[in-house]
């Protein structure tokens, strides 16, 4: 059987119901509705893991192109469910998964922790200072963050832990271990909310932001990274405190650490030619996605974020650093591909039928009677979209379902659009801190032992607190600073 019966029953079930029982709305054409019965089944799947998301994502296409609620012609139906497999930010994240192949088989990535842990491993504070560091320069070109905090920094945080002898199966996790692996995962949705390409998601927030204001906001690579600059440095530099004022580990003093890292730095010898490779295209990804050439020689030098990805695959692959059979092992670049596609259709024909707008309005009045102000009601829908994701084991399907009415929803009861627009793009991000099983990196992490699960959602709740208020007050003011608001 290629799917899970209970979950995959409870996702049909919501799906008959919406579409046949509960009747339409006054306000609501069916089409949206039963493209609506549709779209909530697709997330109880996912929320569900009825089935892999890839294989969920190919259903929901078939579904859409089959039952026409876009088009009564079925040509038309078809090419309206594929249509998303032109969104340029779709193929900007797939892409970009690809490039970070590159970090992982070069070992570039383990050389920058290690570096870093030589230089200021000293005091365990140093070494999540350390990790956090490493996690922040590797964000910009690792769209996955399964891949950076799981695949490239955990590793390297084990292999100190152990070399202090903190292991979770001698109980001996408090004496370093826990402490790291805590600013290990910590890391991970601060430097996801700070770069457009540091995780999957963030395009669709882009893309849903985009629609919802009829493009008059579009926020491009270089628009994100230095809205997000201050208020990520500010959490970053908060973090490991935090944490170590929360969960303080036993050790504090780690004189070996840097001795360590420079064993492993000798180890892995000098910077061998995919390493040097790989570190100069990550330098002109940068560049050319911060909008340097453009902003020193004119506008005829500007390019695109995702033709900037390609010239940098395409660079990695003329110069042998990536094989094909490389690109083609990439599964969950394809795999991103695929399921980005069909969740960014169908918010975009649920936004073009109108029911985006419904729902929005049902939002506005609801909040609206409270009598709250613009402030009052956009931040108490702040909260309850970043707080929803306890209910969420998927980041992208919480965004996918919750993110353009609530945004809609915010500007419509008088929130400046581009300060609610950054705001509900870095909520996006932080609500990873919530749950172990918020984003793909959370089980990996939380899946080595070093806490338990109070442990967990305690240290994930204060740092969600932290960090919002870190990207409300520092942010707000940087954005009216910036002129964005």
């Amino acid at each position: 059987m290629g799917f899970k019966p209970i979950p995959a029953a409870i996702a049909v079930g919501l799906a008959l119901l919406i579409w046949f029982v509960i009747p339409v709305p006054e306000g609501v054409s069916p089409q949206a509705w039963h493209l609506l019965a549709m779209f909530v089944g697709v997330i109880a799947a996912i929320i569900g893991k009825a089935m892999p998301i890839g294989a969920i994502s190919i259903i929901a296409i078939m579904l859409v192109a089959l039952t026409g609620v876009t088009s009564e012609k079925p040509a038309d139906a078809m090419k309206d469910a594929l249509s998303s497999f032109s969104s340029p930010l779709i193929w900007l994240i797939g892409i970009a998964i690809m490039i970070s192949r590159g970090i992982l088989k070069t070992g570039l990535g383990a050389r920058i922790g290690y570096y870093f842990i030589a230089m200021w491993g000293k005091r365990t504070l140093g070494i999540g200072y350390s990790l956090a560091l490493s996690e922040l320069i590797l964000a910009p070109v690792t769209p996955s963050n399964t891949a950076r905090g799981g695949g490239i920094i955990h590793p390297v945080m084990k292999a100190i832990a152990s070399s202090y002898d903190s292991d979770p199966e001698k109980g001996t996790q408090g004496r370093i271990g826990k402490y790291l692996a805590l600013v290990n995962y910590h890391s991970n949705p601060i430097t996801s909310a700070m770069f457009i390409t540091a995780t999957a998601p963030n395009p669709l927030v882009v893309d849903i932001i985009a629609k919802a204001t009829n493009s008059d906001i579009h926020l491009s690579w270089g628009t994100w990274a230095l809205a997000m600059l201050l208020p990520g440095l500010a959490a970053m530099l908060l973090m490991p405190l935090v944490l170590y004022f929360v969960y303080p580990p036993e050790i504090k003093a780690t004189p070996n650490a840097a001795q360590f890292a420079r064993e492993k730095l000798a180890e892995q010898g000098p910077m061998n030619r995919g390493e040097i490779i790989m570190l100069a295209i990550f330098v002109v990804l940068l560049l050319l996605w911060a909008g340097i050439p453009a902003l020193i020689l004119g506008d005829a030098w500007k390019v695109d974020a995702t033709t900037t990805a390609f010239i940098g695959l395409s660079l990695l692959l003329l110069s042998g650093v990536l094989t094909w059979d490389d690109i083609l092992k990439e599964k969950s670049a394809w795999d991103t591909i695929t399921w980005f596609a069909a969740l960014v259709m169908m918010a975009t024909f649920l936004n073009k039928l109108g029911l985006i707008s419904w729902f929005s309005g049902l939002l506005e009045n609801g909040i609206g009677h409270l009598g709250l102000g613009w402030m009052g009601a956009s931040a108490l829908l702040l909260l309850a979209y970043m707080y929803a994701h306890y209910m969420f084991a998927s980041t992208t399907a919480h965004i996918t379902a919750m993110l353009g009415a609530f945004y809609v929803a915010g500007i419509s009861l008088g929130a400046p659009p581009m300060l609610f627009a950054l705001m509900m793009a870095a909520a996006s991000s932080i609500m990873m801190t919530l749950t172990h099983y918020a984003t793909g990196t959370s089980p990996v992490i939380f899946g080595s032992g070093y806490t338990t699960l109070a442990e967990w959602w305690k240290a994930g709740f204060i740092m969600s607190v932290v960090n919002l208020l870190v990207f409300v007050v520092i942010g707000g003011i940087w954005w009216k600073i910036l002129g964005y608001w």
